[in-house]
């Protein structure tokens, strides 16, 4: 069985800043606490994978000097191979300015830098990392054309094709046909199909897999987790927990739903992993920093 995992996509450097609330539009707000953290959706999903125990090789763009240092150093610190990630030579590495309020809700916006330049080109490169690999995770921080190659190759190896649609944005047919699970969260789903009432999620969902999409997982956040596939659908509560910052649940869950189908576990087993995951990395702050160990996932899921 291969215990490989493939991640293309971004890295971002946290500018993150807690504030009482989040400020209306012309309003400014003093905040509190500033801190730094690696981020970016898909290294994000690398650590979380890797601390899970998956052999990671990640394809990406980071830019020199101090920021890009500090994201490859993180990388490796989590024994992910960062052997195809291109240091950019012009651009800045990707950054997230985020604010974080007295409950833990987030808002979040990105400056691509580098990861805006990821080219088929680059993923082409590192096409070696696909060999034996189990799954390919995917986000929508990079270029579509860098994530179409990947899923091309994905197909080619053999291996699982695990889609996270953020930031949210339109998707041809042909792609999505080609996701083995579609993992978005209410906001994604609702841009995917036009279906903006919230409390119609499982119509949704049920029309992406009349659309090809095999598999359909939408994340709730407090209430809990959506699963549609060809057995039909199933839904599992939110854990109770105390939040103190919601940045990189989605990717805790997607990276431990991607070792579990690595470990060729159920698609319930895997979604129920997703799901703790996520509910214990929105106990602790900051991104990669809050992403959970394989000893603690299987405490909290005991």
């Amino acid at each position: 069985m291969s215990t490989n995992i493939v991640v293309v996509g971004s890295l971002n450097m946290d500018l993150v800043v807690r504030v009482p609330r989040h400020p209306q539009l012309g309003e400014t707000i003093l905040g509190g606490e500033f801190r730094t953290f690696p981020g970016g959706k898909g290294a994000n999903q690398a650590v979380a994978a890797a601390r899970l125990g998956a052999t990671v090789k990640m394809i990406g763009r980071t830019g020199p000097g101090g920021f890009g240092d500090s994201l490859l150093d993180t990388l490796v610190r989590d024994n992910v191979d960062t052997t195809h990630i291109r240091r950019d030579g012009k651009l800045r590495s990707g950054v997230a300015l985020i604010t974080v309020d007295a409950i833990g809700q987030n808002t979040i916006v990105v400056a691509s830098g580098a990861n805006g330049e990821l080219t088929p080109e680059d993923v082409t490169a590192g096409e070696a990392a696909f060999a034996g690999a189990a799954v390919l995770l995917l986000q929508l921080e990079c270029p579509l054309a860098a994530v179409e190659r990947a899923i091309e190759l994905a197909k080619k190896h053999g291996a699982q094709v695990v889609l996270n649609p953020a930031p949210a944005q339109m998707l041809n047919a042909s792609l999505l046909e080609s996701v083995d699970y579609l993992v978005p969260n209410q906001t994604e789903l609702a841009l995917l199909t036009g279906v903006d009432d919230l409390t119609a999620t499982r119509r949704a969902a049920s029309h992406l897999r009349a659309h090809g999409v095999q598999r359909v997982i939408v994340t709730l956040g407090e209430e809990g987790v959506l699963a549609v596939d060809d057995d039909g659908e199933f839904c599992l509560p939110a854990h109770q927990v105390t939040v103190v910052d919601t940045t990189a649940a989605g990717d805790a869950f997607v990276g431990a739903l991607a070792v579990a189908l690595m470990e060729g576990r159920s698609m319930r087993e895997a979604v129920a992993w997703g799901n703790a995951a996520g509910a214990l990395t929105v106990t602790r702050p900051g991104a990669q920093p809050s992403l959970p160990t394989r000893d603690e996932l299987e405490e909290f899921l005991s």
